[in-house]
């Protein structure tokens, strides 16, 4: 029998939560269990169960089941492709009918048969599954709508330095260029790399990832190439790898700098010949793809260092596109935490219009060492834990910041120093010039003068 997924189960008697865990267990990735329906929001947003087995009736009665549908009318609420199935001893036509009219999906009555439990689960996590890729095709449809979309349009960023990016990006809508992405972590380097692919001849064609830092050295062979059966052990049928089915569109390698040097050898073969053989066969398939890479690390000081392959650097960084970190892009923090906030207030439910002003200078003064990875779960954690209208202050902990350099690495240059005070106290005030002034302790006419001295 196929897997299960993931199962949460939610009834208030105990002997029923131990009997169904023991009988799903072989079959289920995770089971959650939560003896009363308030539990039933956490489970939802944390666990987030592939299928739901809801008892009908709790406290308030033994058999309307008015609190079932009540949960049922929640868990639709938080997930709309939800797989709810309920249980109860009190079974009628009435009520199953009402139960799949309510949006639940199955209904089975106590005390069940272990064969007709289990197939009825097996349905829905195939209903589970089959809603997940409707819901997949229809953003996919969405993405090639809006093929004309412009580039600012696609991405939140009004900073110089976010403007560069675009800038760039622009320059390259009629290339084939293979492309090398660098930047801190949480950046957002693989939403450049789509930002790219939907700029660029190939948008329409695939579109296929690869996170190089989380598959092992042993499988690499297995997902960049292919396989054919009886290749290996588990190797019951072929498979086509990552580069063939990228032909005619692009792929994307995540954390390139992570790959080992013969792993680099076997890549940087396939991207020249452009064919790859698939493991087991002895025939070469044709590829063309184009390449976007990306990575953290300084792949120069690899190359140095005898880590990376010069010769693959040059084959897949034919353009260099930095990504800025979050602390260089000014008020573009704003507009980030507005558009997050915007978007955990309709997942939670809850009524928040924004930030305070000192809300905002103190996620301005942050710095911010996870990028717009860490904003986004800044912004997450405090739209559920905030109260009222407006994010204050107190909504936002912050790790302790990193330890100071030591004395003589510390920046003496006064017009570094300078340049330094004069950008915080922009960014604070959020491009108000006479606001920047008082925080400064000069006019606005010096301040003028400042950024026309120092470049600004």
């Amino acid at each position: 029998m196929e897997q299960l997924g993931k199962i949460l189960i939610v009834d208030d008697n105990e002997d029923v939560l131990f009997a169904l865990n023991l009988l799903l267990e072989p079959y289920a990735e995770k089971i959650k269990v939560a003896v009363t329906p308030d539990r039933i929001e956490h489970f939802m947003t944390t666990f987030q169960p592939d299928i739901t087995l809801l008892d009908m009736n709790f406290s308030r009665d033994a058999i309307s089941g008015q609190e079932g549908f009540e949960s049922l009318e929640q868990i639709l609420r938080i997930d709309p492709q939800a797989v709810v199935i309920f249980m109860t001893a009190y079974a009628d036509t009435d009520k199953a009918v009402r139960a799949i009219k309510a949006g639940a999906t199955d209904f089975i009555p106590k005390p069940w048969e272990k064969e007709k439990l289990l197939a009825t689960l097996s349905s829905g996590i195939k209903l589970r599954r089959s809603r997940c890729e409707v819901s997949l095709l229809k953003e996919q449809v969405e993405v090639l709508s809006g093929a004309g979309s412009s580039v600012e349009e696609s991405i939140i960023g009004e900073s110089a330095a976010m403007q560069e990016v675009f800038a760039t990006i622009e320059k390259l809508r009629d290339t084939d260029a293979n492309i090398l992405v660098l930047g801190e972590n949480g950046t957002g380097k693989d939403v450049i790399a789509r930002l790219l692919y939907r700029c660029s001849p190939r948008y329409g064609r695939p579109f296929v990832t690869i996170d190089l830092g989380s598959i092992p050295e042993q499988l690499f062979e297995s997902e960049l190439f292919g396989y054919e059966k009886g290749a290996f052990t588990d190797a019951r049928k072929p498979k086509a790898g990552r580069m063939e089915v990228a032909t005619g569109g692009t792929l994307f390698l995540d954390e390139i700098g992570n790959l080992s040097l013969p792993m680099q050898a076997k890549l940087l073969t396939a991207i020249e010949k452009r064919q790859i053989s698939r493991l087991g066969s002895t025939q070469s398939v044709s590829i063309d793809v184009r390449l976007i890479c990306a990575t953290n690390a300084d792949i120069r000081h690899l190359v140095e260092e005898g880590n990376f392959r010069q010769d693959l650097l040059y084959r897949i960084n034919t353009i260099e596109l930095h990504i800025p970190p979050l602390r260089e892009r000014g008020n573009d923090i704003i507009l980030l935490a507005d558009y997050f906030l915007q978007r955990y207030a309709r997942k939670y439910q809850k009524e928040m219009r924004g930030l305070t002003r000192e809300a905002k200078a103190k996620l301005l003064r942050y710095s911010w060492p996870g990028n717009v990875r860490e904003l986004q779960h800044t912004m997450e954690r405090a739209v559920i834990l905030g109260d009222g209208s407006l994010l204050r202050p107190d909504n936002f902990l912050f790790q302790a910041s990193s330890p100071r350099l030591k004395k003589e690495e510390e920046v003496l240059n006064l017009e570094q120093l300078e340049r330094q005070a004069v950008e915080k106290a922009m960014r604070l005030s959020e491009g108000n010039m006479t606001r920047a002034a008082e925080y400064l302790g000069i006019t606005r006419f010096a301040l003028y003068r400042k950024i026309e001295k120092l470049g600004l």
